[in-house]
């Protein structure tokens, strides 16, 4: 899939585990998951803005566009 989301990369960065983000969201760890490991086939507006809220971001941080290949 071309498109890549990068939020191990955030959580990284912010010191934070998938755990406490999720806490945080008040989200659900499998769903935070599912998105983390790029199995998710739909992001909800609301939910890349509560990730960048927390993540204090741009969606540009955490969502990529790459062509087949790359």
């Amino acid at each position: 899939m071309p498109i890549r989301i990068h939020l191990d990369r955030k959580l990284e960065e912010r010191g934070l585990t998938l755990t406490e983000l999720s806490e945080r969201l008040g989200m659900t760890l499998a769903n935070l998951s599912i998105l983390k490991t790029g199995k998710a086939r739909a992001v909800r507006f609301s939910t890349l803005e509560a990730l960048c809220r927390e993540l204090d971001c741009q969606p540009g941080d955490l969502i990529s566009f790459s062509q087949e290949g790359e």
